[in-house]
């Protein structure tokens, strides 16, 4: 009884695996049955992003960023603990096991399935994702697992400034190519649309309901309202994602597998170094988890887009990246569950003292 309090889960989060099946199979048959409705969605497009899965995610992220006190920011910085757990992790750490992972099985244990060739675009696929840590839907991972939201933010922040100028110089060490350019239009339009915009809507929308309705009311009643829209819109977003690559699902079955194996891995690999890494300094689990959370996921937009251009669309580095989009979800969404289920590692927040 004391857990099903604790984590007040939902009717929805109750059955997520289960929901998440269905929508997984839902999004191909939409994408084969009828596919004038990917092929539509799929020119709403700027930069790399897609408007339909970036509004998806808004609205995933705005009830997460609605529980922001912005006074609690400050006190994030006080805390460093978490921040060199998530910046170590994410950037000396992930980028490296990534290329070994993907070295390890394309070209040495999958090498009777797998020619030297597109082996050697895999792992240029691999490595992209595993130099782009995640911008947007570490948000919505943090919420599932309780995260606390205003260091969440500082965490993605940090990072994403730590992107600007690392990312390229990894990529072009790791691959050996010297024609890496970044597309800054996709980096800056990611951190508007999935940073600023629900940010500055969660920020004005938090004060005005206090200034009018009182504390109370918007603790209460309102951000009440919002309890399953985040589920519904990481479900939608299942959706829309499988119906644009019913194709590449169905057409490369046996690579899909061989590709998804060494992501999967290297998932739960940094996942693990960074939250055995917060319980060891004795983090509480509200910071321990966001920063492992942020190290397994990718940011695919980035990755896929950076694939296209140095390697085509047709490529073997394209086909890893998105298939590294198709693979989170639900490997992410079995780290929740590890997640919360081990919540009883960590110290409780408020006797952790700063951290």
């Amino acid at each position: 009884m004391q857990k099903k309090a604790t984590y007040g889960l939902s009717f929805f989060e109750r059955y997520l695996t289960l929901w998440v099946a269905v929508c997984i199979i839902a999004g191909v048959a939409l994408g084969q049955l009828m596919p004038i409705f990917p092929e539509t969605l799929a020119q709403f497009e700027y930069a790399n992003v897609s408007i339909p899965v970036a509004i998806l995610i808004w609205m995933m992220i705005y009830p997460m960023m609605l529980k922001i006190d912005f006074d609690s920011i400050v006190q994030a910085f006080k805390m460093p603990k978490g921040l060199v757990i998530t910046c170590s992790t994410n950037w000396l750490i992930k980028p490296f096991t990534m290329f070994f992972f993907a070295w390890l099985f394309f070209t040495v244990i999958f090498s009777k399935f797998i020619s030297p060739d597109l082996a050697t675009e895999y792992i240029a696929g691999a490595v992209l994702l595993g130099a782009a840590p995640c911008t947007a839907m570490v948000f919505v991972w943090s919420h599932l697992t309780r995260g606390n939201p205003a260091y969440t933010l500082i965490q993605v922040a940090v990072n994403d400034l730590i992107l600007l100028v690392a990312f390229a110089p990894i990529v072009i060490i790791l691959l050996g190519v010297s024609n890496v350019l970044v597309p800054y239009d996709t980096l800056l339009l990611s951190v508007i649309l999935f940073i600023v915009i629900p940010l500055a809507g969660g920020y004005l929308s938090r004060k005005y309901i206090i200034k009018n309705k009182g504390l109370e009311y918007f603790e209460n009643v309102f951000l009440k309202k919002f309890d399953n829209i985040t589920i519904i819109g990481l479900l939608l977003t299942l959706i829309l994602l499988f119906s644009f690559q019913g194709d590449v699902i169905l057409n490369n079955p046996i690579h899909i597998v061989l590709i998804a194996i060494p992501l999967i891995i290297q998932t739960f690999f940094i996942f693990f170094i960074a939250y055995g890494w917060a319980r060891q300094w004795k983090l509480s689990h509200d910071i321990a988890s966001p920063a492992g959370m942020i190290g397994a996921s990718n940011f695919f937009e980035l990755a896929v887009a950076v694939a296209i251009s140095l390697f085509g669309l047709t490529s073997g580095a394209a086909l890893v990246t998105v298939i590294g989009v198709l693979v989170e979800v639900p490997v992410m969404l079995g780290l929740v569950k590890i997640s919360n289920k081990t919540r009883h590692w960590f110290p409780v927040p408020d006797k952790q003292g700063g951290n």
